[in-house]
This record gives structure tokens, C-alpha cells and sequence, in this order.
């Protein structure tokens, strides 16, 4: 970092923290995320302005080769990461097993390192960093589309103790590629009727979603009712 800088340079990198934060923030608005366009140009301008001012309160004139360490300015800058860790924190939210925010999070972090990297005049090393992360964002995001991935849902079928067994239900379930992570049965036999409630699991890619047979299982021959509820939430929420 130069111990001297000029208007020309703080404009410049003035405008490219502008730009990396307003490319950022256009792809994660684009996708309805929380931390959209102004969001993300506001914590990188924010960082990059606290680098700027370290920057120009860095001038050593008249002062003893010791007045970095007395100054310690570098504290500004460390400050700020910490802070957007407690509002990187603040964006992430579990519902149950299902954690969301966390990409989101980490895009906030992700332009703050910008920011600090146009404001301490590292131009090259932050319009590379931009690069690489709009990579990560825009084309590994269809590639993850295609990744075989883990899904879970609660099936609840209730049937008549005339109907099919609980073993033949497993058996069909399993039969259908699902594997049952757990499992509870209760027997009503004043009402002649039982119900499994079980947690299944599958794999499947986001780009092609699994078909749950809800209908056939409801169908079959003595079933009373048969409920799903799926343990994901909309991508749109993530």
C-alpha cells in the first residue's frame, strides 16, 4: 500500500469497487436473494472507502520509522471484517436440519474482501478476485443443478387393519428408491386402523426433481389417507 496517494487514484478505485459490487449485487438480485444490488455495493464501498482512509492517513512525513506500529490503522480494516461477520451471521437461518443464508453470507464477506482489496490500491488482485468469484456464482451454480443430491420428506399413510401390512408398505417404499431414515407405527384397533409415519430419503438432481407416487400409495386397496410433507425448502428461500 503507498504511503501517498493521489485524487485520481481514490477516484479510480472508487469506481472499480463501484462496479465489483454492482456485478455481484445484479447476479444475487437477479435470484431474489436477500443481499441484492444495493446491499452488496454498500458493503464493498464501505470497505473500500475504511481502506482508503487508512491509506491516506498513512503519510509518514516528519514522523520516526516506528509510526506504524504507534498508529496501528490496520485495526479499521480488521474491524470491518469483523463486523460483517456478525451481519454474514445474522443472514444465515436454520429451520430445522434445512440452514440456509449461508451462500448469501458468504457473498457479503466475499465483496467486503473486495472492497479492501480496491481500497488499499490492490487493483489487480481484486478485479481477479471478482473474476473468480462471478465464476463461482453464475456457472457453478447450473453445475450444481446436476449434482446428485440428498432429499428428505415425511410420509404418513394411515390404512384399515384389512389392508396392506406394514411390512408390505416398507417393502413398497423401499421398492420405490426410498430408504426410511426413521420410523414410528401406531395400531388404533378400536377404529381397525394403523398408521406408519416414516422420514424418507432419496437422491436426485435439482434439475430433475423426483416424482413422490403419493396417488398410487393412496390408492392401493384399504388405505384411508396418506399425507406428505417435503423437508425443503424453495430455492428461491436458500
Amino acid at each position: 500500500m503507498s504511503t501517498h496517494v493521489e485524487w485520481y487514484e481514490v477516484v479510480l478505485r472508487l469506481a472499480l469497487t463501484v462496479a465489483a459490487g454492482a456485478i455481484v449485487g445484479v447476479n444475487r438480485g437477479e435470484h431474489g436473494r436477500a443481499a441484492g444490488l444495493r446491499t452488496t455495493m454498500l458493503v464493498c464501498l464501505a470497505a473500500s472507502v475504511s481502506m482508503i482512509q487508512v491509506n491516506l492517513m498513512l503519510a509518514t512525513a516528519g514522523r520516526a520509522s516506528s509510526s506504524f506500529v504507534m498508529l496501528d490503522l490496520m485495526r479499521l480494516p480488521l474491524g470491518i471484517l469483523t463486523g460483517m461477520g456478525f451481519i454474514g451471521g445474522g443472514a444465515i437461518l436454520k429451520r430445522g436440519d434445512v440452514v440456509l443464508g449461508v451462500t448469501t453470507a458468504a457473498t457479503l464477506w466475499f465483496v467486503t474482501i473486495l472492497g479492501l482489496c480496491f481500497g488499499g490500491g490492490q487493483l489487480v488482485l481484486g478485479v481477479a478476485a471478482l473474476a473468480i468469484g462471478m465464476l463461482v456464482l453464475t456457472s457453478l451454480k447450473r453445475w450444481e443443478s446436476h449434482m446428485l443430491q440428498d432429499h428428505r420428506g415425511v410420509l404418513s399413510l394411515t390404512s384399515s387393519l384389512s389392508g396392506p401390512t406394514e411390512d408390505e408398505v416398507r417393502g413398497d417404499i423401499v421398492g420405490q428408491g426410498f430408504s426410511i431414515k426413521s420410523s414410528e407405527v401406531c395400531y388404533d384397533k378400536a377404529d381397525e386402523r394403523w398408521m406408519l409415519r416414516c422420514e424418507l430419503k432419496w437422491r436426485a438432481r435439482a434439475s430433475e426433481p423426483r416424482r413422490i407416487p403419493v396417488r398410487e400409495w393412496s390408492e392401493r386397496p384399504g388405505v384411508v389417507k396418506v399425507e406428505w410433507t417435503a423437508l425443503e425448502l424453495p430455492e428461491a428461500l436458500r
